[in-house]
C-alpha cells in the first residue's frame, strides 16, 4: 500500500459539508454521517475527513490542506461549472488559478466551514485545452 496523508478538517454541519463536496464530485467513503458524526469522502485518489465542529467560525478558522492534481486548470473549470457561490457570511468561495513563483499552477477553494483547500499542479504540464503553461525561466 502506498503511503499517504489525509487531512481531518472541521465541519460546522456535516450534512451541509457532504452536500457541498458532493457537487464537486466527491462520494461518501465511510459510514453514514449519523453513525459516528464523522464524514469521509473521496474523489479519485483524494480523500478528506471531517469531524463535527458546530462551533467552528468559518471566518476565523485556519484549517487547510493542499491537494495535488495533474491539471489544476481543468479541475477549476469543472468546479466553476458547478456554480460555487461566494458567501460573505462564511467566506466560502472559489478563487481563480494563478502561476506561483514556486513553480505551481494553483487555485483555492474555501468551503462553508472556512476550510481552505489549495489545489495545484506543476507548471509546464499540458492543460485540458491543449495549451502548454510555461515554466519559470522558459520562453
Amino acid at each position: 500500500m502506498a503511503e499517504s496523508a489525509v487531512p481531518i478538517l472541521p465541519s460546522r454541519n456535516l450534512d451541509e459539508t457532504f452536500e457541498f463536496y458532493s457537487r464537486l464530485g466527491f462520494e461518501l467513503q465511510g459510514a453514514p454521517i449519523e453513525k459516528y458524526r464523522y464524514l469521509i469522502i473521496g474523489r479519485g485518489s483524494i480523500e478528506l475527513h471531517f469531524w463535527d465542529a458546530p462551533d467552528v467560525d468559518p471566518l476565523t478558522t485556519d484549517a487547510s490542506c493542499y491537494i495535488r492534481v495533474d491539471d489544476a486548470d481543468a479541475l477549476h473549470r469543472e468546479w466553476k461549472g458547478v456554480g460555487i457561490q461566494s458567501d460573505p457570511a462564511t467566506g466560502s468561495r472559489l478563487m481563480p488559478p494563478v502561476d506561483t513563483d514556486y513553480g505551481i499552477r494553483e487555485f483555492a477553494l474555501v468551503d462553508q466551514s472556512g476550510n481552505l483547500l489549495r489545489v495545484g499542479s506543476p507548471l509546464g504540464r499540458l492543460s485540458a485545452v491543449g495549451d502548454q503553461a510555461s515554466a519559470p525561466g522558459s520562453s
